[in-house]
């Protein structure tokens, strides 16, 4: 009984390894190039010394955008809250929190953040 796990695992062991044997002899050889190795970050090449100019208007839409994405994802359990309870702290804190997000809006209206200006 030992005798035939012991045949058997190495019956397996030898079929992993011409298996994997197989996948490295027809596998396509890539030669290595600079542009593959080279890492590469949000569209900039790190090789060069001088880097292209970055709007910053593109960052504080970024900004924006995750902010009322994560305002959304807040505002979802209030509602479930909302329909099995009746705390009035629950609701203040949701008021509060909408008026963060109003005011953090109109001061980037104000800011001029909201335009696409390129």
């Amino acid at each position: 009984m030992i005798m035939s796990t012991i045949m058997m695992l190495f019956i397996m062991w030898i079929l992993i390894m011409a298996i994997a044997m197989l996948n490295f002899l027809i596998s396509k050889s890539s030669t290595t190039k600079m542009n593959k190795i080279s890492p590469f970050e949000c569209g900039f090449n790190n090789l060069s010394k001088t880097q292209p100019p970055f709007s910053l208007n593109f960052y504080l839409m970024t900004i924006l955008f995750l902010m009322f994405d994560i305002e959304i994802t807040m505002i979802m359990p209030f509602f479930i809250l909302y329909k099995t309870s009746n705390m009035l702290l629950i609701m203040l804190t949701f008021y509060f929190f909408i008026y963060i997000m109003i005011v953090a809006l109109m001061y980037e209206w104000k800011q001029s953040i909201l335009n696409w200006k390129m």
